[in-house]
Protein backbone atom coordinates (compact mmCIF):
# COMPACT_ATOMS: atom_id res chain seq x y z
CA UNK A 1 0.00 0.00 0.00
CA UNK A 2 2.83 2.39 0.99
CA UNK A 3 6.91 2.15 0.60
CA UNK A 4 6.52 4.39 3.85
CA UNK A 5 7.61 2.34 6.86
CA UNK A 6 5.13 2.73 9.75
CA UNK A 7 7.61 5.28 11.53
CA UNK A 8 7.47 7.33 8.53
CA UNK A 9 3.86 7.04 7.93
CA UNK A 10 3.03 8.28 11.64
CA UNK A 11 5.80 10.66 11.19
CA UNK A 12 4.41 12.02 7.76
CA UNK A 13 0.68 11.77 9.52
CA UNK A 14 1.43 14.20 12.50
CA UNK A 15 3.32 16.77 9.80
CA UNK A 16 0.52 17.18 7.42
CA UNK A 17 -2.65 15.54 8.79
CA UNK A 18 -5.30 17.41 10.51
CA UNK A 19 -7.50 14.90 12.03
CA UNK A 20 -11.29 15.47 13.05
CA UNK A 21 -11.37 16.92 17.37
CA UNK A 22 -8.01 16.80 17.84
CA UNK A 23 -5.65 19.21 19.65
CA UNK A 24 -3.13 19.79 17.06
CA UNK A 25 -0.53 21.38 18.71
CA UNK A 26 -1.12 18.25 20.95
CA UNK A 27 -0.68 16.04 17.91
CA UNK A 28 2.09 17.49 16.32
CA UNK A 29 4.23 16.72 19.62
CA UNK A 30 2.96 13.34 20.75
CA UNK A 31 1.47 11.72 17.69
CA UNK A 32 -1.08 8.87 17.86
CA UNK A 33 -1.83 5.41 17.22
CA UNK A 34 -1.67 4.28 14.02
CA UNK A 35 -3.62 0.97 13.30
CA UNK A 36 -2.80 -1.54 10.64
CA UNK A 37 -5.65 -4.16 10.30
CA UNK A 38 -9.05 -5.91 11.68
CA UNK A 39 -10.72 -8.80 11.77
CA UNK A 40 -13.95 -9.71 13.67
CA UNK A 41 -14.08 -7.17 16.83
CA UNK A 42 -10.57 -6.77 17.03
CA UNK A 43 -8.46 -3.77 15.70
CA UNK A 44 -4.79 -3.87 15.34
CA UNK A 45 -2.28 -1.32 15.37
CA UNK A 46 1.10 -1.11 13.79
CA UNK A 47 3.15 -1.73 17.07
CA UNK A 48 0.98 -5.17 17.09
CA UNK A 49 -0.91 -4.37 19.99
CA UNK A 50 -5.12 -5.93 19.47
CA UNK A 51 -7.19 -4.57 20.86
CA UNK A 52 -11.22 -5.21 21.30
CA UNK A 53 -13.21 -2.57 19.89
CA UNK A 54 -15.75 -1.76 22.48
CA UNK A 55 -16.88 1.37 20.29
CA UNK A 56 -18.06 -0.04 16.65
CA UNK A 57 -15.18 1.91 15.28
CA UNK A 58 -17.47 5.33 15.41
CA UNK A 59 -20.74 3.74 16.46
CA UNK A 60 -20.59 2.38 13.00
CA UNK A 61 -18.99 -1.10 12.59
CA UNK A 62 -22.49 -2.89 13.88
CA UNK A 63 -21.25 -6.42 11.93
CA UNK A 64 -17.30 -6.14 13.06
CA UNK A 65 -14.84 -6.00 10.21
CA UNK A 66 -14.35 -9.09 8.90
CA UNK A 67 -17.85 -9.15 6.34
CA UNK A 68 -16.53 -10.51 2.92
CA UNK A 69 -20.03 -10.02 1.19
CA UNK A 70 -19.85 -5.92 1.45
CA UNK A 71 -16.44 -6.22 -0.04
CA UNK A 72 -17.85 -8.29 -2.95
CA UNK A 73 -20.77 -6.08 -3.33
CA UNK A 74 -18.62 -2.60 -3.21
CA UNK A 75 -15.87 -4.40 -5.69
CA UNK A 76 -18.82 -5.74 -7.77
CA UNK A 77 -20.28 -2.35 -8.26
CA UNK A 78 -17.46 -0.42 -8.96
CA UNK A 79 -16.34 -2.78 -11.72
CA UNK A 80 -19.73 -2.20 -13.46
CA UNK A 81 -20.39 1.22 -12.64
CA UNK A 82 -18.12 3.13 -10.09
CA UNK A 83 -20.14 6.27 -10.41
CA UNK A 84 -22.98 8.39 -11.50
CA UNK A 85 -24.72 11.13 -10.08
CA UNK A 86 -28.33 11.01 -9.01
CA UNK A 87 -29.41 14.61 -10.25
CA UNK A 88 -32.00 15.55 -13.00
CA UNK A 89 -34.07 12.63 -12.86
CA UNK A 90 -30.94 10.10 -13.19
CA UNK A 91 -30.81 7.09 -10.93
CA UNK A 92 -28.79 4.23 -10.91
CA UNK A 93 -29.81 0.12 -9.20
CA UNK A 94 -28.30 0.18 -6.39
CA UNK A 95 -29.79 3.06 -5.16
CA UNK A 96 -32.76 2.56 -6.40
CA UNK A 97 -33.12 -0.46 -4.71
CA UNK A 98 -31.69 0.92 -1.23
CA UNK A 99 -34.41 3.29 -1.33
CA UNK A 100 -37.03 0.13 -1.62
CA UNK A 101 -35.36 -1.86 1.06
CA UNK A 102 -35.05 1.34 3.70
CA UNK A 103 -38.66 2.21 3.71
CA UNK A 104 -39.14 -1.62 3.76
CA UNK A 105 -37.95 -1.79 7.49
CA UNK A 106 -38.85 1.81 8.44
CA UNK A 107 -41.97 2.61 10.10
CA UNK A 108 -44.88 2.41 8.11
CA UNK A 109 -45.35 6.16 7.32
CA UNK A 110 -41.93 6.27 5.68
CA UNK A 111 -42.09 5.59 2.07
CA UNK A 112 -38.90 8.14 0.71
CA UNK A 113 -35.81 8.50 1.38
CA UNK A 114 -33.27 10.99 0.51
CA UNK A 115 -29.80 9.96 0.35
CA UNK A 116 -26.35 12.18 1.67
CA UNK A 117 -22.98 10.81 2.31
CA UNK A 118 -23.29 11.55 5.86
CA UNK A 119 -25.72 12.04 9.29
CA UNK A 120 -23.89 15.91 8.88
CA UNK A 121 -25.48 16.20 5.40
CA UNK A 122 -28.65 13.96 6.37
CA UNK A 123 -28.83 16.91 9.28
CA UNK A 124 -28.49 19.70 6.83
CA UNK A 125 -31.26 17.86 4.34
CA UNK A 126 -33.75 17.83 7.68
CA UNK A 127 -33.48 22.06 7.98
CA UNK A 128 -34.01 22.08 4.06
CA UNK A 129 -37.12 19.85 3.92
CA UNK A 130 -38.55 21.00 7.00
CA UNK A 131 -38.81 25.04 5.97
CA UNK A 132 -39.68 23.86 2.20
CA UNK A 133 -42.36 21.74 3.66
CA UNK A 134 -43.99 24.88 5.71
CA UNK A 135 -43.63 27.06 2.67
CA UNK A 136 -45.47 24.43 0.44
CA UNK A 137 -48.24 24.40 2.77
CA UNK A 138 -49.05 28.30 3.27
CA UNK A 139 -46.52 28.55 6.90
CA UNK A 140 -43.55 30.59 5.74
CA UNK A 141 -42.76 31.70 9.47
CA UNK A 142 -42.56 28.55 10.79
CA UNK A 143 -38.42 28.42 10.66
CA UNK A 144 -37.23 27.86 14.01
CA UNK A 145 -35.77 24.07 15.27
CA UNK A 146 -35.37 23.06 18.42
CA UNK A 147 -32.38 20.95 19.60
CA UNK A 148 -31.16 19.59 22.98
CA UNK A 149 -28.09 21.13 24.99
CA UNK A 150 -25.26 18.49 24.88
CA UNK A 151 -26.46 16.32 22.04
CA UNK A 152 -24.64 15.89 18.75
CA UNK A 153 -25.99 15.65 14.96
CA UNK A 154 -23.00 16.16 13.21
CA UNK A 155 -19.77 18.68 12.95
CA UNK A 156 -21.20 20.90 9.13
CA UNK A 157 -22.44 24.34 9.98
CA UNK A 158 -25.80 23.87 10.12
CA UNK A 159 -25.42 19.95 11.95
CA UNK A 160 -23.40 21.30 14.54
CA UNK A 161 -25.64 24.34 15.04
CA UNK A 162 -28.44 22.00 15.47
CA UNK A 163 -26.44 20.10 18.25
CA UNK A 164 -25.98 21.43 21.95
CA UNK A 165 -22.26 21.14 22.39
CA UNK A 166 -21.44 24.41 24.00
CA UNK A 167 -17.12 23.77 22.89
CA UNK A 168 -18.22 23.34 19.17
CA UNK A 169 -20.24 26.57 19.51
CA UNK A 170 -17.48 28.61 20.65
CA UNK A 171 -15.57 27.84 17.61
CA UNK A 172 -18.32 29.20 15.28
CA UNK A 173 -21.29 30.96 15.27
CA UNK A 174 -24.78 28.98 15.05
CA UNK A 175 -27.51 29.53 12.79
CA UNK A 176 -30.02 31.78 14.32
CA UNK A 177 -33.03 30.27 14.31
CA UNK A 178 -31.80 26.94 16.17
CA UNK A 179 -32.30 27.09 20.00
CA UNK A 180 -31.48 24.42 22.34
CA UNK A 181 -33.51 22.80 25.60
CA UNK A 182 -32.75 20.91 28.54
CA UNK A 183 -31.21 17.47 27.88
CA UNK A 184 -33.00 14.13 29.93
CA UNK A 185 -29.89 13.40 31.64
CA UNK A 186 -31.20 12.28 35.28
CA UNK A 187 -27.97 11.61 36.67
CA UNK A 188 -26.23 14.69 36.06
CA UNK A 189 -29.46 16.76 36.33
CA UNK A 190 -32.21 15.25 38.76
CA UNK A 191 -30.79 16.19 41.66
CA UNK A 192 -33.47 14.58 44.48
CA UNK A 193 -36.38 13.99 41.55
CA UNK A 194 -37.02 10.81 40.99
CA UNK A 195 -36.37 9.70 36.91
CA UNK A 196 -39.72 9.73 36.30
CA UNK A 197 -40.98 13.01 37.46
CA UNK A 198 -37.29 14.24 35.91
CA UNK A 199 -38.15 12.92 32.58
CA UNK A 200 -41.51 14.68 32.52
CA UNK A 201 -39.81 18.27 33.64
CA UNK A 202 -37.66 17.79 30.81
CA UNK A 203 -39.88 17.34 28.16
CA UNK A 204 -41.56 20.36 29.83
CA UNK A 205 -38.52 22.33 28.86
CA UNK A 206 -39.61 21.78 24.86
CA UNK A 207 -43.00 22.64 25.68
CA UNK A 208 -41.74 25.88 27.45
CA UNK A 209 -39.63 26.88 24.73
CA UNK A 210 -42.19 26.73 22.01
CA UNK A 211 -44.34 28.63 23.75
CA UNK A 212 -41.75 31.46 24.08
CA UNK A 213 -41.03 31.45 20.92
CA UNK A 214 -44.83 31.09 19.58
CA UNK A 215 -45.88 27.54 18.22
CA UNK A 216 -45.99 29.61 14.73
CA UNK A 217 -42.66 30.22 14.52
CA UNK A 218 -41.64 26.95 15.34
CA UNK A 219 -41.12 24.13 12.88
CA UNK A 220 -39.48 21.07 14.31
CA UNK A 221 -37.79 19.61 17.05
CA UNK A 222 -34.83 17.24 16.34
CA UNK A 223 -33.36 14.82 18.86
CA UNK A 224 -31.64 11.53 19.25
CA UNK A 225 -33.62 8.68 20.79
CA UNK A 226 -30.63 8.11 23.11
CA UNK A 227 -27.93 11.09 23.26
CA UNK A 228 -25.14 9.13 22.27
CA UNK A 229 -21.81 11.05 21.92
CA UNK A 230 -23.27 13.35 25.09
CA UNK A 231 -22.44 10.31 26.85
CA UNK A 232 -25.19 7.59 26.56
CA UNK A 233 -27.63 9.80 28.13
CA UNK A 234 -30.96 7.31 28.36
CA UNK A 235 -33.90 9.25 29.19
CA UNK A 236 -36.03 8.31 31.74
CA UNK A 237 -39.46 6.50 30.72
CA UNK A 238 -41.56 9.26 31.06
CA UNK A 239 -39.98 11.43 28.76
CA UNK A 240 -40.21 10.45 24.80
CA UNK A 241 -43.90 10.04 25.74
CA UNK A 242 -44.24 13.79 27.52
CA UNK A 243 -42.08 14.85 24.91
CA UNK A 244 -44.47 13.60 21.72
CA UNK A 245 -47.72 14.96 23.32
CA UNK A 246 -46.22 18.61 23.25
CA UNK A 247 -45.18 17.86 19.87
CA UNK A 248 -48.73 16.78 18.86
CA UNK A 249 -50.29 19.65 20.48
CA UNK A 250 -48.39 22.40 19.06
CA UNK A 251 -47.94 21.11 15.16
CA UNK A 252 -44.45 20.91 15.59
CA UNK A 253 -42.95 18.23 13.42
CA UNK A 254 -40.02 16.00 14.75
CA UNK A 255 -36.80 14.65 13.73
CA UNK A 256 -35.43 11.45 15.06
CA UNK A 257 -31.48 11.37 14.39
CA UNK A 258 -30.97 7.46 14.22
CA UNK A 259 -27.85 7.63 13.16
CA UNK A 260 -26.34 5.70 16.23
CA UNK A 261 -29.41 4.06 17.33
CA UNK A 262 -29.97 2.90 14.02
CA UNK A 263 -30.13 -0.61 12.67
CA UNK A 264 -30.54 -3.12 15.34
CA UNK A 265 -28.67 -0.53 18.51
CA UNK A 266 -31.38 -0.61 20.79
CA UNK A 267 -32.71 -4.32 19.80
CA UNK A 268 -35.30 -2.52 17.22
CA UNK A 269 -34.53 -1.71 13.92
CA UNK A 270 -34.73 2.28 14.86
CA UNK A 271 -34.83 3.39 18.59
CA UNK A 272 -37.73 5.36 17.93
CA UNK A 273 -39.70 2.17 17.69
CA UNK A 274 -38.26 1.45 21.27
CA UNK A 275 -39.20 4.49 22.75
CA UNK A 276 -42.95 4.55 20.65
CA UNK A 277 -42.55 8.18 19.18
CA UNK A 278 -43.68 8.72 15.69
CA UNK A 279 -40.70 10.55 14.01
CA UNK A 280 -41.81 12.94 10.88
CA UNK A 281 -38.15 12.50 9.65
CA UNK A 282 -35.39 9.86 10.64
CA UNK A 283 -31.98 10.43 10.04
CA UNK A 284 -29.77 7.40 9.01
CA UNK A 285 -25.67 6.74 8.34
CA UNK A 286 -23.17 4.96 10.15
CA UNK A 287 -24.45 1.09 10.15
CA UNK A 288 -26.64 1.50 7.51
CA UNK A 289 -22.73 0.23 5.45
CA UNK A 290 -21.55 -1.18 8.50
CA UNK A 291 -18.84 1.83 8.00
CA UNK A 292 -17.98 0.04 5.03
CA UNK A 293 -18.59 3.36 3.07
CA UNK A 294 -20.04 6.80 3.52
CA UNK A 295 -23.68 6.67 3.27
CA UNK A 296 -26.57 8.48 5.08
CA UNK A 297 -29.45 10.04 4.47
CA UNK A 298 -33.19 10.96 5.56
CA UNK A 299 -36.07 8.63 6.03
CA UNK A 300 -39.46 10.94 4.75
CA UNK A 301 -42.35 10.29 6.34
CA UNK A 302 -46.06 10.97 4.33
CA UNK A 303 -47.13 13.99 5.61
CA UNK A 304 -43.95 15.97 4.30
CA UNK A 305 -43.73 13.70 1.17
CA UNK A 306 -47.10 14.06 0.24
CA UNK A 307 -46.61 17.91 -0.11
CA UNK A 308 -42.65 17.66 -1.29
CA UNK A 309 -43.76 15.31 -4.36
CA UNK A 310 -47.34 16.72 -5.43
CA UNK A 311 -46.54 20.66 -5.49
CA UNK A 312 -43.57 22.96 -5.34
CA UNK A 313 -41.61 22.61 -8.40
CA UNK A 314 -38.03 21.65 -8.16
CA UNK A 315 -36.57 20.76 -4.59
CA UNK A 316 -33.18 22.82 -5.24
CA UNK A 317 -31.05 20.77 -2.76
CA UNK A 318 -28.65 17.62 -3.41
CA UNK A 319 -24.76 16.52 -2.83
CA UNK A 320 -22.69 14.73 -6.32
CA UNK A 321 -22.60 11.96 -3.99
CA UNK A 322 -26.41 11.49 -2.99
CA UNK A 323 -27.22 7.92 -4.24
CA UNK A 324 -23.57 6.52 -4.68
CA UNK A 325 -23.75 3.65 -6.32
CA UNK A 326 -20.80 1.43 -4.47
CA UNK A 327 -21.90 3.10 -1.25
CA UNK A 328 -25.44 2.00 -2.02
CA UNK A 329 -24.30 -1.46 -2.78
CA UNK A 330 -22.58 -1.38 0.20
CA UNK A 331 -25.86 -0.29 2.57
CA UNK A 332 -28.10 -3.49 0.48
CA UNK A 333 -25.11 -6.05 1.17
CA UNK A 334 -25.21 -4.32 5.17
CA UNK A 335 -29.44 -4.78 5.31
CA UNK A 336 -29.12 -8.66 3.96
CA UNK A 337 -26.80 -9.50 6.65
CA UNK A 338 -29.04 -7.32 8.99
CA UNK A 339 -31.82 -9.79 8.21
CA UNK A 340 -30.38 -12.88 8.06
CA UNK A 341 -28.82 -12.61 11.27
CA UNK A 342 -32.11 -11.17 12.41
CA UNK A 343 -29.81 -8.69 14.58
CA UNK A 344 -32.58 -6.63 15.82
CA UNK A 345 -33.92 -9.55 17.43
CA UNK A 346 -30.20 -10.81 18.42
CA UNK A 347 -30.06 -7.23 20.42
CA UNK A 348 -33.17 -7.67 22.40
CA UNK A 349 -33.83 -11.23 23.28
CA UNK A 350 -30.08 -12.30 23.58
CA UNK A 351 -27.05 -10.67 23.16
CA UNK A 352 -28.78 -7.12 24.54
CA UNK A 353 -29.76 -8.72 27.97
CA UNK A 354 -26.96 -10.34 28.84
CA UNK A 355 -24.49 -6.92 28.11
CA UNK A 356 -27.17 -5.02 29.84
CA UNK A 357 -26.24 -8.34 33.16
CA UNK A 358 -22.92 -7.89 33.14
CA UNK A 359 -23.16 -4.25 33.06
CA UNK A 360 -25.14 -3.51 35.52
CA UNK A 361 -22.91 -5.97 37.94
CA UNK A 362 -20.39 -3.03 37.47
CA UNK A 363 -22.28 -0.77 39.73
CA UNK A 364 -20.85 -2.32 42.89
CA UNK A 365 -17.44 -1.01 41.48
CA UNK A 366 -15.89 1.22 44.25
CA UNK A 367 -15.53 4.24 41.06
CA UNK A 368 -19.00 3.91 39.59
CA UNK A 369 -22.16 5.96 40.49
CA UNK A 370 -24.42 5.10 37.85
CA UNK A 371 -24.42 2.26 35.00
CA UNK A 372 -26.80 3.03 32.01
CA UNK A 373 -27.53 0.33 29.55
CA UNK A 374 -29.37 0.10 26.35
CA UNK A 375 -29.34 -2.90 23.67
CA UNK A 376 -25.48 -2.96 22.58
CA UNK A 377 -25.36 0.63 24.06
CA UNK A 378 -23.80 1.80 27.85
CA UNK A 379 -22.30 4.38 29.92
CA UNK A 380 -20.52 4.34 33.37
CA UNK A 381 -20.48 7.40 35.31
CA UNK A 382 -17.12 7.60 37.88
CA UNK A 383 -17.03 9.08 40.99
CA UNK A 384 -15.24 9.64 43.86
CA UNK A 385 -18.21 9.62 46.78
CA UNK A 386 -21.27 7.75 45.07
CA UNK A 387 -24.24 9.40 47.24
CA UNK A 388 -22.71 12.82 47.05
CA UNK A 389 -22.01 12.01 43.00
CA UNK A 390 -18.86 13.72 43.95
CA UNK A 391 -16.10 13.37 40.78
CA UNK A 392 -12.67 11.80 40.90
CA UNK A 393 -10.82 15.15 39.76
CA UNK A 394 -11.45 18.35 37.94
CA UNK A 395 -12.11 19.05 33.97
CA UNK A 396 -12.68 15.09 33.27
CA UNK A 397 -9.63 13.78 33.48
CA UNK A 398 -10.50 10.66 35.42
CA UNK A 399 -12.24 9.72 32.57
CA UNK A 400 -9.76 10.19 30.25
CA UNK A 401 -8.04 8.08 32.39
CA UNK A 402 -9.71 5.28 33.06
CA UNK A 403 -10.19 5.51 28.86
CA UNK A 404 -6.54 5.09 28.27
CA UNK A 405 -5.97 2.40 31.34
CA UNK A 406 -8.57 0.66 29.01
CA UNK A 407 -6.43 0.78 26.30
CA UNK A 408 -3.85 -0.70 28.00
CA UNK A 409 -5.65 -3.52 28.73
CA UNK A 410 -6.43 -4.05 25.11
CA UNK A 411 -10.18 -2.29 24.91
CA UNK A 412 -11.44 0.54 22.94
CA UNK A 413 -13.65 2.17 24.79
CA UNK A 414 -14.58 6.60 25.09
CA UNK A 415 -14.21 9.28 27.66
CA UNK A 416 -17.16 11.62 27.64
CA UNK A 417 -17.06 13.71 30.51
CA UNK A 418 -17.00 11.79 33.44
CA UNK A 419 -18.10 9.08 31.71
CA UNK A 420 -16.93 5.61 30.11
CA UNK A 421 -19.19 4.89 26.88
CA UNK A 422 -19.17 1.85 24.80
CA UNK A 423 -21.14 0.71 22.32
CA UNK A 424 -19.54 -2.64 21.16
CA UNK A 425 -20.32 -4.40 17.76
CA UNK A 426 -23.95 -5.85 17.24
CA UNK A 427 -22.29 -9.47 16.36
CA UNK A 428 -20.86 -9.89 20.06
CA UNK A 429 -21.07 -13.31 21.47
CA UNK A 430 -21.61 -13.41 25.27
CA UNK A 431 -17.66 -14.66 25.44
CA UNK A 432 -16.58 -11.64 23.91
CA UNK A 433 -19.01 -9.10 26.08
CA UNK A 434 -17.14 -11.54 29.21
CA UNK A 435 -13.76 -10.20 27.91
CA UNK A 436 -14.67 -6.67 26.98
CA UNK A 437 -15.96 -6.28 31.09
CA UNK A 438 -12.52 -8.35 31.94
CA UNK A 439 -10.41 -6.00 30.88
CA UNK A 440 -12.77 -2.58 31.99
CA UNK A 441 -12.51 -3.98 35.32
CA UNK A 442 -8.79 -4.21 34.44
CA UNK A 443 -8.90 0.02 33.86
CA UNK A 444 -11.41 0.77 36.54
CA UNK A 445 -9.18 -1.07 39.34
CA UNK A 446 -6.24 0.68 37.72
CA UNK A 447 -7.99 4.11 38.10
CA UNK A 448 -9.22 3.65 41.60
CA UNK A 449 -5.87 3.15 42.55
CA UNK A 450 -4.49 6.10 40.74
CA UNK A 451 -6.83 8.08 42.63
CA UNK A 452 -6.02 6.60 46.37
CA UNK A 453 -9.36 4.55 46.31
CA UNK A 454 -9.18 0.82 47.48
CA UNK A 455 -10.90 -2.25 45.31
CA UNK A 456 -11.64 -5.26 46.14
CA UNK A 457 -9.02 -8.02 46.33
Amino acid sequence: MSAFTHDELKSQDRKHHLHPFTDFAEYQKSGGRLFSSAEGIYITDAEGNVLLDGFSGLWCTNLGYSQPRIVQAVTKQLERLPYYNSFFNCTNEAAAALAGRLTGIAPAQFKHVFFTSSGSEANDTNIRIVHRYFDLIGKPKKKIILGRENAYHGSTIAAASLGGMADMHKQFQPLPYIYHVQQPYWYELGGDLPPDEFGVQAAMSVAEKIDELGAENVAAFIGEPVQGAGGVIIPPDSYWPAVQRVLDEREVLFISDEVICGFGRTGQWFGCEHFGTRPDLITFAKGVTNGYQPLGGVLVGDRIADVLTSRGGEFGHGFTYSGHPAACAAGLATLDLYEELDTPGYVKGDIGPYWAERWKALGDHPIVGEVRTLGMLAALELVRDKPSRARLEAEHKAATHCRDAAAEAGLVVRAVKDSIISAAPLVCTKEDVDTLIERLVIALDETARHYGINTPS
